[in-house]
């Protein structure tokens, strides 16, 4: 499968599993509310405006322009390395990360975050994508030459 298409699908996993998600939360939990599912894990019904953790919660176009251009710049080095074994991995995760946070934003305004672990801002299925694959893309751009050629 060419690595785009690889990419499409992963990015498609994503926003179906992230828009589900907060679909029953939103839902199943009224706004402000809690429920420990773990020791330590809350599901939680969390409006975020901003962006990475809450920051820049005012950020409206500003918010907005940030992350189109890191979308843009991110299919700019996929299409650009598309030779790279598994560059379309954490293209998919980032993409469909960002963009199933953004389909928050057009809808409500505001990202639905859920998962609540002590210390730590709430998050969601979109957040961990995006996270997953920030260091994924890492490996793939950082990894010694005779380890990519092994995965060739």
């Amino acid at each position: 499968m060419a690595p785009w298409l690889r990419a499409a699908a992963v990015a498609v996993v994503v926003i179906v599993l992230d828009q589900a998600t907060k679909a029953l939360v939103r839902h199943n939990v009224a706004q402000g509310d809690s429920d420990g599912v773990f020791p330590g894990v809350q599901i939680v019904h969390v409006r975020n405006e901003g962006v990475a953790f809450s920051r820049f919660s005012s950020g409206g176009t500003v918010v907005a322009v940030i992350v189109g251009a890191a979308l843009l710049a991110l299919v700019a080095y996929f299409v650009t390395h598309l030779d790279k074994p598994l560059v379309w991995l954490p293209t998919g995760l980032l993409l469909g990360g960002a963009l199933g946070n953004v389909i928050d934003r057009l809808r409500d305004g505001a990202v639905t975050d859920f998962i609540k672990l002590p210390g730590w801002p709430a998050f969601n299925v979109a957040d961990i994508s995006i996270t997953v694959g920030v260091l994924v893309l890492l490996y793939v751009t950082e990894r010694p030459r005779h380890a990519a050629a092994s995965d060739a």
